[in-house]
């Protein structure tokens, strides 16, 4: 078939797996540039969705208590739309559904559960397996709807996936430390304690362990971050601390703002969440906490950006999966700092 002329890719659920999809939304742009690009999210990711340089408009997935009210919804919305095409890079089966019923003429997935039924080309990947990192099995889609269509694919560019304006970032940098006394010189440590409850995470004597060896160094300052409902956490972690280079944000202007605050950061640390994903996506290095649960390992859940960048830490082999307590802060601190010296 011909360059489809409006493309849907699905990614409608949380926020890290939204960002893991950046590489493949790419991936298809730039082997259709002239296509428009129309991304179906959750209402949460919408704001990520809009600073995708390859997404030229953005479908809010219909939540409703039926299952089948909200697939007809939803179909309706996908026939609007005039799609020629379709990849879910997460598949359910109320969007294959809605796929099926709006009859979207290419409708590709990955080959998973009763979901699959709808779709007129499927790939088995054995994503619970987690063999590979997210953003990998998202591509691997990708080049098959590209191969599906007769058309052999294009190179990936390298990180980073999302950049702001350098002028701005400097600009930002600028009036936060002044707002919030820190020496212009001092590495900025963002440190992100909340979790979204997607995956177990260090709790607040871990994280204030961690940044008291980190905060050593005179000229580190760690800001940590809290986002809707997390602010008495950060808060929590800062009085547990004995360093004093410490100040607390809250987002509160949006994801998209805080995303802007993150490109600032000389560093990340965080659980596996969707935030460290959008530092991931900054080329931002990162220093991420995860568990050894099979479904949620530092190999599925890689952050995006180079590997000299990506610094992750799991429970020993001889601990529980999810046993954050076993993991050695100290250890972990040292190899941190050896990262930030060496920046």
């Amino acid at each position: 078939m011909n360059a489809p002329s409006r493309i849907l890719v699905i990614r409608n659920d949380k926020l890290g797996d939204f960002m893991l999809a950046w590489p493949a939304i790419s991936l298809i742009k730039r082997q259709y540039p002239e296509s428009v690009i129309i991304a179906l999210v959750n209402k949460y990711t919408k704001p990520m969705a809009g600073l995708c340089p390859w997404i030229d408009k953005t479908l809010i997935d219909i939540e409703q208590d039926s299952s089948l009210s909200r697939s007809l919804k939803l179909a309706s919305l996908i026939k609007t739309s005039h799609i020629d095409a379709s990849i879910s890079l997460y598949s359910t089966t109320h969007t294959a559904l809605a796929l099926w019923l709006a009859r979207v003429p290419l409708r590709v997935a990955p080959a998973t559960k009763l979901a699959q039924i709808f779709y007129n080309h499927t790939l088995r990947q054995k994503r619970s397996r987690s063999d590979k990192p997210e953003y990998i099995y998202n591509v691997d889609l990708a080049r098959y709807f590209i191969t599906t269509i007769g058309n052999e694919s294009v190179d990936l560019p390298d990180p980073p996936w999302l950049e702001f304006n350098p002028t701005e970032v400097t600009i930002l940098r600028r009036q936060f430390t002044a707002e919030h006394n820190i020496k212009s010189t001092a590495k900025l440590i963002f440190v992100h304690p909340g979790s979204g409850g997607s995956a177990p995470s260090l709790d607040t004597d871990q994280y204030a362990q961690l940044i008291d060896i980190l905060a050593k160094d005179n000229d580190r300052h760690f800001v940590i971050t809290a986002g809707p409902g997390e602010f008495d956490l950060a808060h929590l972690v800062a009085d547990k601390c004995h360093a004093t280079s410490i100040c607390v944000y809250e987002s509160s202007e949006g994801l998209a703002s805080f995303a802007k605050l993150l490109s600032i950061s000389d560093m990340f640390i965080s659980g596996s969440t969707g935030v460290l994903h959008i530092a991931g996506a900054m080329d931002i290095p990162t220093a991420a906490f995860y568990t050894n649960r099979t479904s949620a390992t530092s190999v599925r859940w890689q952050t995006l950006n180079r590997e000299e960048n990506r610094l992750s830490f799991s429970p020993p082999d001889s601990a529980p999966a999810e046993d954050m307590s076993s993991i050695d802060i100290e250890s972990a601190a040292n190899i941190i700092c050896k990262r930030l010296n060496h920046a």
